[in-house]
């Protein structure tokens, strides 16, 4: 009972910030009571918000209260200091699992604040008192807490590893340096821990180098990020205004039309209702007159229908029967093609302003790319097909190909099975240099060498001890890395020709920009027996 008396005494005279006791006691105008630095650290957080409150009950204060030591509260924390009326720990002060213990506390442990080397072991606050007011403990080196402490302890000698062997690379004890590690480099360890901690520092410096460096170049990205946005941004919205413009030009444009074929289309009804109109007119009278001598035919008196039949009038001439005349719907035909024609000026046009540019990256690049198998039927005799015909190999001892009208004769080559439009990139991987990477049209001559190689009808990079592009009877050097993987780019709507060499990077080889009159196919010549060629699978 007396414990627990001692106790709710002591916790009266405890902050409720730090849940110690007070120290340096203040009372703020609503009668709570705390340590001077909590209750300063406490308004310090709360300057932004220029009042200040009591953490307890939230009165607030303005103007700031000026704190002064309660000396009467001071002196009885003292007192009860020294009486030994002291709160029990709080909770955070006992060890927990990944705390370090003080070895001397009994029952639940206490939390280490330093550990003795000279000791080798770790105390809290209460049982770590002696090394500090006893001379005995004066000597002893206090560290921060470890629990790993036994790894400064050699495992053979039991004593403290004060020293570095530099031969071995290790700490080891005084014993040691006189036994195994005699004659090794050593020094102590604090020495090694100096040198250590200048190498420590300087790799420091350099993380720190770098870190500044990567932030830079992570800010100028976030900035280019920013600016493509900002661009993407622009051009999506100058994009809808002109689009809109457009729009509202052909919609008045589309309204132009209809009220100027409405117009003739109401002149030109009016003109033939009228005819009409007149010719009804003229029916009716025939009918009149064609009833008048139906009657006199019926009359049996001959003197009198002889006097009756030469007083009647006589039939004037009937105007011409009108025909429809087809000027008068070729206006409306001429309105039509007309606007046909200037739709037929305005896709082109938008169809070439608005194509996708060539890629710039590979990853670009791989979202173009299609899968191509080669034609079996156009394969020189000397070609084997394999790998779901995408490869071909040289082999002269192969010649069992069945006729076929499409197949090259000369050359050893072959074109792939279907033609090539739009966007579309593919990889080929050569086993060595004689090789040609090439596109060509289907109507490519199929017996003779020379048109194939050198024609208008394809577009070749013929890989050897260097580069060199062909076409139209003419060949251009090229300079590039060589690489056994060529990439070819084709937008046969932009007419744009590329040819890459594939290795950790792509490097632009050579580029055409032309028009494509026909379809393309994909195109691979080999040069020497066991040679090889295959159309990479990019998907």
């Amino acid at each position: 009972m007396a414990q627990q008396r001692n106790q709710a005494d002591g916790a009266k005279f405890c902050c409720s910030i730090c849940l110690d006791l007070l120290k340096d006691p203040v009372t703020i105008p609503c009668g709570h009571n705390y340590c001077m630095s909590c209750i300063k650290s406490f308004w310090d957080e709360e300057d932004q918000k220029k009042i200040h409150s009591c953490p307890q009950c939230r009165q607030t204060f303005i103007p700031t209260p000026v704190l002064v030591k309660n000396t009467m509260l001071a002196e009885l924390v003292e007192e009860l200091k020294k009486t030994g009326h002291q709160d029990a720990p709080a909770d955070h002060c006992y060890a927990g699992p990944e705390d370090v213990a003080c070895d001397v506390c009994t029952g639940r442990k206490l939390k280490a604040l330093k550990s003795c080397l000279q000791c080798l072991a770790s105390y809290c606050e209460k049982h770590l008192q002696p090394h500090y007011d006893s001379p005995t403990f004066k000597k002893h080196k206090l560290v921060e807490t470890s629990i790993k402490l036994q790894d400064t302890i050699c495992f053979r000698h039991d004593e403290v590893m004060k020293m570095f062997c530099r031969t071995d690379q290790q700490c080891i004890c005084v014993f040691c340096s006189m036994d195994e590690h005699k004659g090794h480099n050593i020094i102590s360890a604090a020495a090694e821990r100096t040198e250590k901690q200048k190498e420590l520092g300087e790799r420091r410096q350099n993380i720190q180098q770098r870190i500044q460096d990567r932030e830079k170049d992570v800010k100028l990205l976030q900035q280019e990020v920013e600016a493509i946005n900002r661009s993407a941004d622009k051009a999506v919205e100058d994009s809808k205004k002109i689009f809109t413009e457009l729009i509202r030009l052909i919609q008045k444009r589309s309204s132009d039309v209809k009220q100027q074929v409405r117009s003739k289309q109401e002149t030109e009804v009016s003109r033939v209702k009228e005819l009409q109109e007149k010719l009804q007119q003229e029916v009716t009278e025939l009918k009149r007159k064609d009833a008048k001598l139906e009657q006199l035919s019926h009359t049996e008196d001959h003197t009198q229908f002889l006097h009756n039949y030469s007083s009647m009038p006589r039939l004037t001439e009937s105007t011409d029967s009108p025909r429809p005349e087809i000027n008068r719907l070729q206006y409306f035909e001429d309105m039509t093609a007309a606007v046909t024609a200037g739709r037929d000026k305005m896709q082109p046009i938008l169809t070439e302003t608005l194509a996708l540019a060539e890629p710039t990256t590979r990853a670009e690049f791989l979202q173009c790319s299609c899968e191509i198998t080669l034609d079996p039927s156009t394969a020189h005799r000397y070609l084997v097909l394999s790998e779901g015909n995408r490869k071909i190999t040289y082999n002269v001892k192969i010649m069992s190909h069945a006729q076929s009208p499409d197949r090259f004769l000369y050359i050893p080559q072959v074109l792939s099975k279907d033609g090539l439009t739009g966007q579309c990139y593919w990889e080929v991987e050569m086993s060595s240099n004689h090789a040609e990477v090439a596109v060509a049209y289907k109507s490519i001559g199929r017996s003779g060498d020379f048109q194939t190689l050198f024609g208008h009808e394809s577009w070749a990079l013929q890989c050897g001890n260097g580069y060199k592009f062909i076409h139209d009877n003419c060949s251009t050097v090229i300079s590039g890395p060589k690489s056994s993987r060529i990439g070819v780019f084709l937008d046969h709507k932009a007419g744009i020709l590329s040819f890459y060499s594939i290795s950790e990077s792509m490097t632009l080889l050579h580029r055409v920009q032309t028009t494509f009159t026909q379809p393309l196919y994909a195109r691979l010549v080999l040069g020497a027996n066991g040679d090889t060629a295959e159309l990479c699978k990019l998907k």
